[in-house]
């Protein structure tokens, strides 16, 4: 996670999207819920990889699921737009609150 993040930001490394991506989804399916917040932002902004709003969705879900306020709030913006997932207000304003 700690090198994507480098990755992402090109901070001490060449700024690369693509391996960003890569390291993201090595952390992210390892269950670390930052690493599946990254990897969610990613989806949604289509950096590094094509936009997909279902799997970005479902990255913000199991990050806000353990926790992750980053997660919960990303989780909460998916329900409140429709991005991903069915637009729900009352599940985006819960999501919110635990954010």
């Amino acid at each position: 996670y700690g090198y994507a993040q480098c990755l992402y930001f090109g901070d001490g490394v060449p700024q690369d999207d693509n391996e960003a991506v890569r390291y993201y989804r090595l952390a992210a399916d390892q269950g670390y819920a930052p690493a599946q917040h990254g990897l969610a932002q990613c989806l949604l902004s289509g950096k590094g990889l094509p936009r997909d709003d279902n799997e970005a969705a479902r990255y913000y879900r199991l990050a806000a699921d353990q926790g992750d306020a980053r997660g919960q709030y990303g989780y909460a913006q998916c329900l409140y737009f429709g991005d991903g997932v069915p637009q729900d207000d009352n599940e985006a304003v819960r999501y919110y609150r635990l954010a």
